[in-house]
């Protein structure tokens, strides 16, 4: 059982007032943080591509209902904050949900979650800075300013545009007839440089933008927390314009239908629309530089959740209230739908402040990963230079220079598309890990409590009438998803079938299962939905993607029986 030892509260926050650095003596983190700066970082975590970008996809598949699903994911995030805010308020350390589930489970699923984190945040910032790098092409082209396409994209999507567009040629002979996308990756492809005879194909601008933002994070907080702030007031103001002028070209009849593909169209927009929403549970790394993090934390991650759920369903009404939902699948939706009412200035301006709210979401998470790096080199599961605070810039420097070289090179080669998905498996299983550590706590007689707890509701009845609900909606709006999930027929084989039943299959045994320990257990209601709801997000994530995350958390056995459970403090300090 060493490998689910735990960490107490007491314990946890002793070693972080004793600053466990490689350089012994080293002061702390600077405490800079007020609930309002917290609160811009939420909105500069989750404000971002999502509203500028994969809020068009989601339309296009799900039209105007869509608003439904950022409802949805918003109050599925919602439960999941209220448990952050509960963790981090109870254990004000920058470890986050690493440091909540060394508390709550043990040391074992400490790791789990902390090797997690790190591909969130990593990939998740690669995600951005690719996204950030078509921004700023399109806006340098809005300028005048030509980067030549094999400098923008990765070889990947040039390779697939490029034999796409080989096809469209086969049927009209003329390059300026393909789409914009689609011509700048048969360029890119085209006139790419080679060596060897391998094409170089690289995406220099996403590089270039995650070194600027990485060299922010290193020189210090309060240089940090300046600029977030900035880039929070530029792409807010942006924002509330866009909506206040875009509602005078809404027609309502763009409307209706409101659910045209049904609910599974609406659902198509899972992964898009959750990943709009990552990025709040980063404030939770910070709290080592919070002036008062068991009140701040809490307030910052649930003000900014709020204000964004609000900026979302008002963004996404008027986006397909100017535009028929049919014509949103752009890769820039906000500018898009100005330049069909003939505001082409308003496009360009929108372009201007994509490029600032991406740079934001970058900033904030590069913030938020090296100090996990340091959370648990602090326990002796990494070597302890990840934890080394730098004496004048009182920074993680080591981590934050890795954490800079860890993005920005694969920047340079990877997809955006395969990024985004997998970004969101590792966003969601620490949100599901998060509220069951308040599940599992909640009986805990050496529990401790902060400032901020999740209102408690008892769920014994509540849960079982849920499930009865559930499954009768099911069965009565959604009878040809029931009707097919039992069948085996499908063009890519039994196999294939199954794999993706599998999800489905094991949420309803956790569903059935939560159900049963609520009712038997006197559970709260609050942590229990938000372990549901994103369980269920889990589903909707892709079987591929569920594979992927399982080989990384296989990577990262590896590592931690290699080196972290040997090394571990708490191990070592029981055997001594």
């Amino acid at each position: 059982m060493s490998l689910f030892r735990k960490k107490s509260v007491t314990q946890v926050l002793d070693d972080a007032s004793k600053g466990l650095t490689e350089s012994e003596g080293a002061s702390g983190l600077h405490r800079t943080l007020t609930a309002r700066d917290l609160t811009a970082f939420g909105i500069a975590a989750v404000v971002g591509a999502g509203i500028f970008s994969t809020i068009g996809t989601a339309s296009y598949n799900g039209g105007p209902g869509i608003i439904l699903l950022f409802l949805f994911v918003a109050v599925a995030c919602g439960f999941s904050a209220l448990c952050y805010a509960e963790f981090a308020s109870m254990v004000p350390v920058s470890g986050s949900a690493y440091t909540y589930s060394y508390v709550a489970f043990g040391e074992i699923i400490a790791w789990i979650i902390g090797w997690d984190l790190l591909m969130e945040y990593a990939i998740g910032n690669i995600a951005v800075g690719i996204s950030w790098s078509d921004y700023f092409t399109t806006m340098c082209t809005g300028f005048g300013l030509h980067i030549p396409e094999f400098l923008t994209m990765d070889y990947w999507t040039a390779q697939a545009g490029f034999a796409e567009a080989t096809q469209q040629l086969g049927i009209s002979a003329s390059v300026a007839a393909l789409d914009a996308g689609l011509q700048a990756k048969y360029l890119a492809w085209i006139h790419a440089p080679q060596i060897a005879g391998i094409r170089i194909i690289c995406d220099l601008p996403a590089f270039f933008i995650l070194c600027v933002i990485t060299s922010i994070t290193y020189i210090g907080i309060k240089e940090t927390r300046n600029s977030a702030n900035i880039m929070v007031a530029i792409k807010m103001v942006v924002i509330l314009m866009v909506i206040a002028l875009g509602a005078f070209y809404v027609q309502p009849e763009n409307w209706n239908p409101f659910l045209p593909n049904g609910i599974s169209g609406v659902l198509k927009g899972t992964a898009a629309v959750f990943f709009a929403y990552i990025g709040f549970d980063a404030i939770s790394t910070t709290a080592e530089e919070c002036k008062d993090p068991q009140r701040d934390l809490p307030r910052g991650m649930i003000y900014s959740l709020i204000i964004c759920t609000i900026v979302y369903v008002l963004i996404a009404l008027v986006v397909t209230g100017m535009v028929k939902y049919d014509q949103l699948n752009v890769g820039d939706p906000l500018a898009f739908v100005f330049q069909q009412v003939n505001l082409d200035w308003i496009a360009g301006i929108v372009a201007i402040s994509a490029v600032i709210a991406t740079a934001s979401v970058i900033l904030v998470f590069q913030v938020g990963q090296p100090r996990i790096w340091m959370a648990m080199s602090r326990d002796g599961l990494l070597p302890a230079i990840f934890s080394k605070i730098h004496p004048r810039f009182k920074t993680p420097s080591f981590s934050t220079i890795l954490t800079g070289v860890l993005t920005a090179v694969p920047a340079l080669f990877l997809n955006l598309q395969e990024v985004i998905d997998l970004t969101s498996v590792g966003t969601l299983f620490a949100f599901v890990l998060v509220c069951g550590g308040i599940l599992k706590l909640q009986n805990d007689p050496n529990r401790q409590s902060g400032k901020f707890k999740v209102p408690y509701v008892n769920s014994k009845f509540i849960m079982p009438l849920l499930l009865a609900l559930t499954v009768a909606l099911l069965f009565k709006y959604n009878m040809e998803g029931v009707s097919a999930y039992f069948s085996l027929d499908s063009a890519d084989g039994i196999w294939n079938a199954l794999r993706g039943k599998v999800p489905y299959a094991i949420f309803g045994f956790v569903f059935i299962a939560i159900t049963i320990i609520s009712f038997l257990k006197n559970l709260s209601l609050i942590p229990v939905l938000g372990f549901l709801s994103c369980s269920y997000l889990l589903c909707e994530s892709g079987t591929s993607n569920w594979e992927r995350f399982l080989i990384w958390l296989a990577l990262g056995f590896v590592i931690y029986f290699i080196y972290g459970y040997r090394h571990s403090k708490l191990k070592n300090s029981e055997l001594a």
